[in-house]
């Protein structure tokens, strides 16, 4: 319900804003439709609506489109956006079917992803005709991926193009759905092994008191936050993924734009997603079905300033950069080591029906952990190979063997972990 604050908002060039500011925080809209979270059906569930129009309608705490809500307001800010604006979904559906599977209708197997986020036009048609705006927050598209790395292993003989998975080109054809998050708060509390009165007001105290709901009105389960989504990309057929007779080889894979889109050879974030793009394709091509699951966690989830202070840290420090120092360097900065808790990680392969990965190339125990623990079962596990670490890059992976990270090479001693091995800022 709308609450009049007693301030008045000033009118921008674009258009004129309401004159009082419209608070959530307090009763709820008795036309907003109730959240079954794990119901065995669309239906049954009941529709996430996070409009910020009509607000007796709104059943979660948050808006859509995660960090980019931010800019949405900008845009309605400066007048170039239409607060009123309702997307025209024509011709959007999937290009690939997604499920049922069972996993939908646990509760606890998926909580921060909405399963029936690709097809809200077939799901919840009664409620869109009725006037309820309900969103996308999962888009399924076709595309061609081309890389210089996926060209040169057509070009040393370790792919060969077949013109279904692999182009000549050196494209990979392949099916890719981006995905929003959506949390469901008492299903994310369990998983980190917390209250959800803890986890509401931690959220609310955090994001410095940017959604009162979180503490005001604990009837709404569902929140979504202003983080990054994912992005998954799928070589061969996207049914597959759930059939435990098909080989199934993946990459689970965390953001870091420094290496990933400019190739910094300070870490092995790079080679590592184009080698997984290689067993991919591979694995398609001998009848299997690849995944690549890409996240929004730039730099452990701490993001780009603080890597960079680390970067500065490592490389300054009396020594040089050596192994030895590399998760203390980030824990002085940032006061962790990590955040990029992989607790939901493991949301998205129970949301393709996946029980079993063959091939998980992934040298982190963290994500191997996670994976397992949530039910699926992982075979082998493939590391990075020799001739793909960046010599820069030696600092990182000796520190992650020597931390537990899985290897079939050699784990470093304390003697090697405190050789210098990282080049200095200058040279």
């Amino acid at each position: 319900m709308s609450t009049d604050s007693g301030a008045h908002a000033r009118p921008t060039s674009g258009q004129r804003l309401p004159g009082h500011i419209r608070l959530t925080s307090h009763s709820g809209g008795v036309d907003a439709p109730s959240i079954t979270w794990g119901a065995p059906t669309a239906a049954a569930r009941g529709p996430v609506i996070a409009t910020t129009t009509t607000r007796g309608h709104r059943n979660v705490v948050g808006t859509h489109s995660g960090s980019y809500s931010v800019y949405r307001a900008l845009a309605v800010a400066s007048g170039a956006l239409s607060r009123e604006h309702r997307a025209d979904l024509t011709n959007t559906s999937p290009t690939d079917v997604v499920g049922p599977y069972p996993q939908w209708s646990d509760p606890e197997a998926i909580v921060s992803i909405d399963p029936w986020g690709a097809t809200i036009a077939d799901s919840f048609p009664d409620q869109l005709a009725a006037g309820y705006d309900v969103r996308p927050t999962i888009a399924i598209t076709k595309a061609h991926v081309i890389l210089p790395e996926i060209a040169d292993a057509i070009a040393k003989g370790r792919l060969v193009p077949d013109n279904e998975t692999l182009l000549p080109n050196g494209a990979a054809l392949v099916t890719k759905a981006a995905v929003e998050p959506v949390w469901y708060l008492p299903g994310v509390a369990k998983r980190f092994g917390c209250s959800e009165t803890e986890l509401r007001r931690v959220l609310f105290e955090e994001t410095g008191g940017m959604y009162p709901e979180l503490v005001t009105r604990s009837d709404l389960d569902v929140f979504l936050p202003p983080i990054g989504g994912q992005t998954v990309y799928i070589f061969g057929n996207p049914r597959d993924l759930a059939d435990p007779t098909v080989e199934l080889t993946a990459r689970v894979h965390d953001e870091c734009n420094g290496s990933d889109v400019f190739g910094s050879d300070i870490c092995t974030c790079r080679p590592y997603l184009t080698h997984a793009i290689e067993e991919c394709i591979l694995g398609a091509q001998n009848g299997g079905v690849g995944l690549v699951a890409y996240s929004r966690k730039e730099g452990r989830a701490l993001g780009e300033v603080t890597k960079f202070l680390v970067y500065n840290a490592r490389k300054r420090q009396v020594g040089g950069d050596t192994a030895d120092q590399y998760f203390a360097r980030t824990e002085c900065v940032a006061g962790v080591q990590d955040m990029r808790f992989q607790e939901l990680m493991p949301d998205v392969l129970h949301w393709f029906g996946i029980t079993k990965i063959d091939r998980l190339v992934s040298m982190s125990n963290m994500k191997y952990d996670a994976i397992t623990g949530s039910g699926i079962a992982v075979g082998e596990r493939v590391d990075l190979p020799d001739y793909l670490i960046p010599d820069d890059a030696r600092v990182e992976i000796d520190a992650k063997t020597a931390a537990g990270y899985f290897t079939s090479g050699v784990i470093p001693d304390a003697d090697e972990l405190r050789k210098a091995k990282g080049r200095g800022l200058t040279t």
